[in-house]
């Protein structure tokens, strides 16, 4: 049981200060890039606005505001023309430069003619968009690291999946350095823990067992056991999450990439996908699609799990915290230099922090609850015989 101190008059009230006005600086995954390489144009919702995407004869995928300058059609419903993307409205040829290079029954193009643009990034199978309310370009020392195993036929293909949530892009930011939530929401016994934040990149190290009383029966007494997960898992910036996974079974160990990946549509929601990738290892009991696949499920329960408590918590700017809670405000911190001018990022936002959660505390008492649990489930099977 733990220490609880003295009672105070004064009662914690929750503060939130509402959602910021603007949308993060850096690098979005829109996701696979395979899908806008179809000829056609496509509606994305995102930062408070539409955009249309398109890849042009030369293959490059290019993202532009979706409303034409002209008259203000839709271009995510017009037509690729070679390069450009051709308004549905009066054929006005936009190119991935954000110009119009073309007015069919026009002698010439306006010299103003010229609309947003967002410039992209196509790698490992992926699409990115460089967000920026300054207009600056992405800088190179922020460019999304290459994926180790990414398109490689040593590697599956990706596994993906997109759902749209009703949250604010902090919450998913924040289980960076949650803890303890691995326990109560995804069944695993947190046996390391540790953080490191240094310029955009946030890093968590995370060790962890399964839960015996939740993990799922096999019928097979000689199916794999899981019995551990090694997670190093880096944001490399605002909404772009790495993880080198390392699955332990009793019989061999999986070596996986999981992609954690979000893009507001606007202030109070986002899409969330993820993607895996599984090394295909001789040693794996399976091929190694069928594993990616069984995993890629097996993850999207537990980002099932995340969104039913975004669902239904409130948004709260002064979090009352533990000591064996982790470091929420510093996160907060580093996070918020995504949201101001790069003039009015301070120090202490990108300067290195670490710390390492002592896991003992928690562990001797989840321990304890797991053999409440067993011991509950033993007694309860023994009065059914």
């Amino acid at each position: 049981m733990g220490i609880v101190e003295p009672e105070q008059e004064e009662i914690r009230q929750i503060e939130n200060n509402g959602l910021p006005a603007r949308f993060a600086r850096g690098w979005h995954c829109l996701g696979l890039s395979e899908k806008y390489k179809d000829g056609k144009p496509h509606t994305v919702q995102a930062f408070g606005q539409k955009l249309v995407v398109f890849t042009g004869s030369d293959g490059i995928i290019n993202v532009l505001d979706a409303y034409c300058r002209h008259m203000g059609a839709d271009l995510s419903t017009g037509t690729v023309k070679g390069n450009e993307i051709a308004c549905p409205f009066h054929d006005w040829r936009w190119g991935g430069d954000g110009r119009c290079k073309d007015i069919p029954y026009s002698r010439r193009v306006p010299l103003r003619a010229r609309t947003s643009t967002w410039p992209t990034l196509d790698q490992d199978g992926l699409l990115f968009v460089w967000n920026d309310p300054e207009g600056n370009p992405p800088p190179e020392n922020q460019k999304i690291p290459r994926i180790k195993g990414a398109m490689s036929d040593t590697w599956t293909k990706w596994f993906w999946n997109e759902i749209v949530v009703d949250t604010s892009t902090r919450e998913v930011v924040d289980n960076v350095v949650d803890m303890a939530h691995f326990f109560y929401v995804h069944g695993n016994f947190p046996t390391y823990f540790k953080n490191v934040f240094e310029g955009h990149v946030a890093t968590q190290y995370f060790d962890g067992d399964i839960r015996e009383d939740m993990a799922p029966e096999s019928s097979d007494p000689s199916a794999p056991k899981m019995m551990k997960t090694i997670s190093v898992a880096s944001y490399f910036g605002p909404s772009f999450m790495i993880d080198e996974l390392t699955y332990v079974y009793d019989q061999f160990e999986m070596d996986t990439i999981f992609i954690n990946a979000h893009y507001p549509i606007d202030e109070n929601k986002l899409v969330l996908m993820s993607g895996i990738i599984v090394e295909k290892s001789p040693d794996l009991p399976a091929d190694a699609e069928i594993i990616a696949a069984e995993q890629a499920a097996w993850v999207l329960r537990g980002f099932a799990q995340d969104v039913e408590i975004w669902k239904s918590k409130t948004r709260i700017d002064n979090p009352l915290l533990c000591e064996e809670d982790g470091p929420v405000y510093q996160l907060r911190r580093w996070y918020e230099q995504f949201f101001v001018d790069v003039a009015d990022v301070k120090p202490e936002m990108t300067d290195r922090f670490e710390y390492e959660l002592d896991t003992t505390r928690p562990m001797e008492s989840w321990h304890q609850e797991v053999a409440r649990q067993m011991a509950a489930r033993k007694a309860a099977a023994e009065q059914m015989v």
